[in-house]
């Protein structure tokens, strides 16, 4: 044995704790949990046609979400009601449920986040990058959300904009000899609801 060489490992061991502990204690406060309000969530969708552009809505069932602002590590839940979908037309809605959505099967779709990119600050407009699964109709898709957020004290409103191709993820195309449709619909959420753990730098 080298002398000295023990002692040497069992400092190393004691620096390699140290830090451990640190690193610890300064991700113990990066906790951030996020809720959204059902009542006061939007969702959007449009899908064109040739005759003419469709509008609809959502309604979201509910929506938690906890990150580590440090290493940006997420989990929760956003919780959609297909059933709910509609675009004031009830004899389309009735067939977009039954045909191309399949609600009575796959009555809910869900975002699962799994990693939050950007600098989150308390009290400005920032921009934030979600990166999670999206499952509707049954089938899991990786989906990457561009986020606008606004933070007001422990209020927050987050915005997004993304495409589902519905067709390419085993959905029934309605185009038709006469009417063609857009094989993506284009999905749109304000979403409204409260922050904590955010702190003033």
């Amino acid at each position: 044995m080298i002398p000295g060489f023990g002692g040497s490992r069992v400092f190393l061991i004691a620096l390699l704790l140290c830090v451990a502990e640190i690193t610890r204690a300064q991700s113990s406060g990066s906790q951030i949990v996020v809720h959204l309000d059902p009542e006061k969530t939007e969702i959007h969708w449009t899908l064109g046609t040739v005759l003419h552009t469709v509008h609809g809505t959502f309604r979201l069932k509910g929506g938690m979400m906890t990150f580590d602002r440090v290493t940006g590590a997420a989990e929760g839940e956003f919780l959609v009601d297909v059933t709910t979908g509609q675009s004031g037309n009830d004899t389309r809605d009735g067939k977009m449920q039954k045909e191309v959505l399949e609600s009575d099967k796959y009555p809910q779709a869900f975002f699962h986040p799994l990693k939050i990119s950007g600098d989150l600050k308390n009290g400005s407009r920032q921009n934030l990058t979600v990166d999670g699964t999206l499952n509707i109709h049954g089938i899991d898709h990786p989906l990457r959300l561009p986020i606008v957020l606004e933070l007001n004290g422990t209020g927050a409103t987050a915005t997004t904009h993304f495409t589902v191709p519905y067709v390419a993820w085993k959905m029934k195309d309605e185009s038709t000899f006469l009417l063609k449709v857009d094989k993506e619909v284009t999905v749109d959420v304000i979403g409204r609801g409260s922050i904590e753990g955010i702190t003033e730098k």
